[in-house]
């Protein structure tokens, strides 16, 4: 049977999420190292102390090639972490001078709505001498005034049948 050229994915229909940005949350990232001696696998934090104690254990063991490779991955993801670290804090930094700048642009919003409400004090008001106003008059509108009472229709009289003697003398025995 010849091969299949059709490339098996586990992700069907194309829908990858493309990561613009490469060191996304690296520090708590879940790695998959291959290392000389198989798979390591954890955080870089985990992963450099894997690889540094397999430096130890290989130079004890007498192995010095084994122990430098382990130590080179080791110093590797030792990188790694330190410049996510490093761009973490930076942008920790930056966030914490942006909330900052917004702080203090909500307090001088503040102070000036604060003076805007202040009202005057008596000696500004004698010096700006304010017009008359003259009393307002409310007119009474239709939907304020008082409106009498709708009359009640009153409900048609059903007749009672009124049964005389005569109509009960006349009804046929039996």
């Amino acid at each position: 049977m010849r091969p299949s050229n059709k490339s098996r994915s586990r992700n069907k229909g194309g829908n990858r999420r493309q990561n613009n940005n490469s060191n996304t949350n690296i520090v708590n990232r879940v790695f998959d190292s291959a290392g000389p001696e198989g798979k390591v696998r954890g955080t870089p934090q985990q992963i450099v102390e894997k690889y540094s104690q397999l430096a130890r254990d290989a130079q004890l063991s007498g192995d010095r090639v084994a122990a430098e490779s382990f130590m080179q991955h080791s110093e590797h993801y030792s990188r790694m972490l330190a410049v996510a670290q490093r761009e973490q804090a930076e942008k920790q930094a930056e966030h914490a001078a942006r909330q900052a700048e917004q702080a203090e642009q909500q307090r001088q919003r503040n102070e000036q709505r604060a003076q805007q409400n202040t009202p005057k004090p008596e000696s500004d008001l004698a010096e700006d001498p304010q017009p008359e106003v003259a009393p307002v008059q409310l007119v009474e509108t239709p939907e304020n005034s008082p409106q009498p009472k709708p009359k009640r229709k009153s409900r048609p009289r059903t007749r009672k049948a009124a049964v005389t003697s005569d109509e009960a003398s006349s009804s046929p025995a039996e």
